[in-house]
Protein backbone atom coordinates (compact mmCIF):
# COMPACT_ATOMS: atom_id res chain seq x y z
CA UNK A 1 0.00 0.00 0.00
CA UNK A 2 1.34 3.52 -0.83
CA UNK A 3 1.83 5.37 2.36
CA UNK A 4 -0.68 8.18 2.61
CA UNK A 5 0.29 11.36 1.91
CA UNK A 6 1.11 14.06 4.48
CA UNK A 7 -1.39 16.89 5.34
CA UNK A 8 0.02 20.85 5.51
CA UNK A 9 -0.70 23.24 7.95
CA UNK A 10 -1.74 24.41 10.70
CA UNK A 11 0.41 27.34 10.89
CA UNK A 12 1.80 30.12 8.78
CA UNK A 13 4.76 32.44 8.92
CA UNK A 14 4.37 35.71 9.51
CA UNK A 15 5.55 37.23 6.55
CA UNK A 16 2.07 36.05 5.56
CA UNK A 17 0.37 38.29 8.28
CA UNK A 18 2.09 41.05 6.60
CA UNK A 19 1.06 40.45 3.26
CA UNK A 20 -2.81 39.98 4.53
CA UNK A 21 -2.40 43.18 5.85
CA UNK A 22 -1.41 44.34 2.40
CA UNK A 23 -4.38 42.76 0.78
CA UNK A 24 -6.94 44.19 3.30
CA UNK A 25 -5.99 48.09 3.13
CA UNK A 26 -5.42 47.43 -0.75
CA UNK A 27 -9.17 46.40 -1.01
CA UNK A 28 -10.98 48.70 1.61
CA UNK A 29 -8.85 51.93 0.30
CA UNK A 30 -10.45 51.01 -3.49
CA UNK A 31 -13.87 50.24 -2.38
CA UNK A 32 -13.49 53.60 -0.71
CA UNK A 33 -12.43 55.35 -3.72
CA UNK A 34 -15.03 54.14 -5.95
CA UNK A 35 -17.59 55.21 -3.45
CA UNK A 36 -16.24 58.93 -3.08
CA UNK A 37 -15.35 58.92 -7.00
CA UNK A 38 -18.84 57.77 -7.49
CA UNK A 39 -20.23 60.43 -5.25
CA UNK A 40 -18.07 63.05 -7.04
CA UNK A 41 -20.40 62.73 -10.21
CA UNK A 42 -23.33 65.16 -10.91
CA UNK A 43 -24.56 65.57 -13.89
CA UNK A 44 -25.45 63.05 -15.47
CA UNK A 45 -25.62 60.93 -11.85
CA UNK A 46 -22.55 57.63 -12.01
CA UNK A 47 -24.99 54.42 -12.80
CA UNK A 48 -23.75 51.33 -11.72
CA UNK A 49 -25.68 49.15 -14.11
CA UNK A 50 -25.13 51.47 -16.94
CA UNK A 51 -21.43 53.09 -16.23
CA UNK A 52 -18.53 51.49 -16.44
CA UNK A 53 -16.35 50.82 -13.44
CA UNK A 54 -13.58 52.42 -15.47
CA UNK A 55 -15.63 55.68 -16.27
CA UNK A 56 -14.73 56.94 -12.76
CA UNK A 57 -11.52 57.40 -13.87
CA UNK A 58 -12.12 59.05 -17.23
CA UNK A 59 -9.89 62.49 -17.21
CA UNK A 60 -12.29 64.24 -19.49
CA UNK A 61 -15.69 65.25 -19.77
CA UNK A 62 -17.58 64.82 -22.55
CA UNK A 63 -19.66 61.98 -24.76
CA UNK A 64 -17.00 58.77 -24.87
CA UNK A 65 -18.33 55.81 -26.54
CA UNK A 66 -21.98 56.79 -27.32
CA UNK A 67 -22.29 57.82 -23.54
CA UNK A 68 -21.58 61.14 -21.61
CA UNK A 69 -18.93 60.68 -18.97
CA UNK A 70 -17.31 63.08 -16.34
CA UNK A 71 -15.95 62.30 -12.77
CA UNK A 72 -14.78 64.91 -11.29
CA UNK A 73 -12.23 63.14 -8.55
CA UNK A 74 -10.64 60.79 -11.36
CA UNK A 75 -7.84 61.31 -9.83
CA UNK A 76 -9.13 59.56 -6.48
CA UNK A 77 -10.02 56.49 -8.64
CA UNK A 78 -7.02 56.27 -10.61
CA UNK A 79 -4.50 56.44 -7.84
CA UNK A 80 -6.84 54.01 -5.99
CA UNK A 81 -6.77 51.30 -8.70
CA UNK A 82 -3.15 51.37 -9.15
CA UNK A 83 -2.99 51.11 -5.82
CA UNK A 84 -4.85 48.27 -5.26
CA UNK A 85 -2.86 46.61 -7.97
CA UNK A 86 0.52 47.95 -5.81
CA UNK A 87 -0.63 46.24 -2.95
CA UNK A 88 -2.26 42.65 -4.29
CA UNK A 89 1.33 42.39 -5.68
CA UNK A 90 3.42 42.64 -2.72
CA UNK A 91 0.99 40.84 -0.60
CA UNK A 92 2.17 37.76 -3.15
CA UNK A 93 5.22 38.52 -2.52
CA UNK A 94 4.95 37.78 1.25
CA UNK A 95 2.49 34.80 0.69
CA UNK A 96 3.46 32.25 -1.03
CA UNK A 97 4.28 30.10 2.43
CA UNK A 98 0.34 30.38 3.14
CA UNK A 99 0.58 27.07 0.28
CA UNK A 100 2.51 23.78 -0.17
CA UNK A 101 5.33 24.07 -2.27
CA UNK A 102 3.60 23.30 -5.89
CA UNK A 103 3.76 24.33 -9.50
CA UNK A 104 0.04 25.14 -9.04
CA UNK A 105 1.15 27.70 -6.11
CA UNK A 106 3.62 29.56 -7.89
CA UNK A 107 1.00 29.57 -11.46
CA UNK A 108 -1.71 31.11 -8.83
CA UNK A 109 -0.06 33.29 -7.06
CA UNK A 110 1.93 35.02 -11.16
CA UNK A 111 -1.58 35.26 -12.18
CA UNK A 112 -2.78 37.40 -9.18
CA UNK A 113 0.52 39.14 -9.59
CA UNK A 114 -0.21 39.98 -13.20
CA UNK A 115 -3.71 40.66 -12.13
CA UNK A 116 -2.30 43.70 -9.80
CA UNK A 117 0.26 44.70 -12.75
CA UNK A 118 -3.66 44.50 -14.82
CA UNK A 119 -4.71 47.04 -12.16
CA UNK A 120 -1.78 49.31 -12.29
CA UNK A 121 -2.11 50.00 -15.83
CA UNK A 122 -6.13 50.57 -15.78
CA UNK A 123 -5.07 53.74 -13.36
CA UNK A 124 -2.23 54.83 -15.66
CA UNK A 125 -3.69 54.69 -18.77
CA UNK A 126 -7.06 55.65 -18.43
CA UNK A 127 -9.83 54.85 -20.72
CA UNK A 128 -10.43 57.73 -22.68
CA UNK A 129 -6.67 58.94 -22.32
CA UNK A 130 -5.30 55.58 -23.93
CA UNK A 131 -8.03 52.75 -25.01
CA UNK A 132 -6.24 50.38 -26.06
CA UNK A 133 -3.43 50.00 -23.04
CA UNK A 134 -6.43 50.50 -21.04
CA UNK A 135 -8.45 47.30 -22.50
CA UNK A 136 -5.44 44.98 -22.22
CA UNK A 137 -4.52 46.17 -18.82
CA UNK A 138 -8.42 45.57 -17.52
CA UNK A 139 -8.47 42.61 -19.38
CA UNK A 140 -5.32 41.28 -17.76
CA UNK A 141 -6.72 41.95 -14.43
CA UNK A 142 -10.07 40.13 -14.91
CA UNK A 143 -8.69 37.47 -16.37
CA UNK A 144 -5.20 36.92 -14.25
CA UNK A 145 -7.31 37.11 -11.32
CA UNK A 146 -10.78 35.12 -12.34
CA UNK A 147 -7.97 32.12 -13.23
CA UNK A 148 -5.59 32.51 -10.30
CA UNK A 149 -9.00 31.68 -7.91
CA UNK A 150 -9.33 28.50 -9.70
CA UNK A 151 -5.69 27.29 -9.46
CA UNK A 152 -5.26 28.17 -6.17
CA UNK A 153 -7.91 26.31 -5.22
CA UNK A 154 -6.19 23.30 -6.34
CA UNK A 155 -2.95 24.39 -4.44
CA UNK A 156 -5.13 24.42 -1.24
CA UNK A 157 -5.65 20.43 -1.61
CA UNK A 158 -4.30 19.06 1.36
CA UNK A 159 -3.75 21.36 3.45
CA UNK A 160 -5.37 22.23 6.78
CA UNK A 161 -5.29 25.90 6.56
CA UNK A 162 -7.18 25.75 3.48
CA UNK A 163 -10.02 23.63 4.77
CA UNK A 164 -13.12 25.16 3.77
CA UNK A 165 -11.87 27.89 1.26
CA UNK A 166 -11.18 25.30 -1.50
CA UNK A 167 -14.61 25.08 -2.88
CA UNK A 168 -15.52 28.88 -1.92
CA UNK A 169 -11.75 29.33 -4.20
CA UNK A 170 -12.98 27.71 -7.49
CA UNK A 171 -16.15 29.15 -7.24
CA UNK A 172 -15.52 32.79 -6.93
CA UNK A 173 -12.93 32.06 -9.94
CA UNK A 174 -16.04 30.07 -11.82
CA UNK A 175 -18.10 33.25 -11.44
CA UNK A 176 -15.63 35.87 -12.00
CA UNK A 177 -14.42 34.15 -15.23
CA UNK A 178 -17.90 33.71 -16.42
CA UNK A 179 -19.20 36.95 -15.95
CA UNK A 180 -15.60 38.26 -18.02
CA UNK A 181 -17.57 36.07 -21.12
CA UNK A 182 -20.44 37.51 -20.89
CA UNK A 183 -19.15 40.93 -20.82
CA UNK A 184 -16.88 40.08 -23.56
CA UNK A 185 -19.78 39.21 -25.87
CA UNK A 186 -21.88 42.01 -24.96
CA UNK A 187 -24.71 40.31 -23.25
CA UNK A 188 -26.77 42.69 -21.58
CA UNK A 189 -28.01 43.65 -25.33
CA UNK A 190 -29.43 39.86 -25.29
CA UNK A 191 -32.81 41.37 -23.06
CA UNK A 192 -33.88 39.96 -19.64
CA UNK A 193 -31.60 39.46 -16.62
CA UNK A 194 -28.36 40.68 -18.64
CA UNK A 195 -30.62 43.64 -19.69
CA UNK A 196 -31.41 44.59 -16.42
CA UNK A 197 -27.68 44.21 -14.60
CA UNK A 198 -26.24 46.26 -17.58
CA UNK A 199 -22.57 46.65 -18.88
CA UNK A 200 -21.79 47.95 -15.28
CA UNK A 201 -23.65 45.14 -13.37
CA UNK A 202 -21.64 42.31 -15.28
CA UNK A 203 -18.32 43.94 -14.55
CA UNK A 204 -18.70 44.25 -11.04
CA UNK A 205 -19.42 40.62 -11.35
CA UNK A 206 -15.96 39.84 -12.64
CA UNK A 207 -14.01 42.15 -9.66
CA UNK A 208 -16.29 41.49 -6.87
CA UNK A 209 -15.63 37.92 -6.20
CA UNK A 210 -11.81 38.43 -6.60
CA UNK A 211 -12.07 41.41 -4.60
CA UNK A 212 -14.27 39.68 -1.68
CA UNK A 213 -12.27 36.61 -2.02
CA UNK A 214 -8.83 38.31 -1.29
CA UNK A 215 -10.90 40.16 1.71
CA UNK A 216 -12.07 36.81 2.90
CA UNK A 217 -9.00 35.26 2.59
CA UNK A 218 -6.49 37.74 3.70
CA UNK A 219 -9.07 37.64 7.12
CA UNK A 220 -8.60 34.20 7.43
CA UNK A 221 -4.78 34.34 6.74
CA UNK A 222 -4.37 37.09 10.04
CA UNK A 223 -6.30 34.65 12.01
CA UNK A 224 -4.11 31.70 11.98
CA UNK A 225 -1.27 31.88 14.05
CA UNK A 226 2.14 32.34 12.96
CA UNK A 227 5.41 30.34 13.74
CA UNK A 228 6.76 30.59 17.23
CA UNK A 229 9.62 32.07 17.44
CA UNK A 230 12.87 30.51 18.00
CA UNK A 231 14.13 29.89 21.54
CA UNK A 232 17.51 29.55 21.80
CA UNK A 233 18.57 27.05 24.27
CA UNK A 234 20.08 28.18 27.60
CA UNK A 235 23.91 27.40 28.37
CA UNK A 236 23.94 25.09 30.99
CA UNK A 237 27.01 26.05 33.73
CA UNK A 238 29.54 23.84 34.36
Amino acid sequence: MAAPQPRYGPLVHRSVHHGAVLWIVGVVQFLAAMVVTQLGWTKPTYSLTQNYISDLGAVNCGVFASRYICSPWHLVFNVSVALLGVFLILGVLLLPSAFPNRRSRTLGLGLLAASGLGAIGVGLFPEDVNLTAHTVSALLAFAGGGFALIVLAIAMFRDTRWDGFRAYSALSGLIALVALLLFAVHSWHWGGLWADLGAGGIERLIVAPVLLWALVVAIHLRRIPSFAPRILPKTIAT
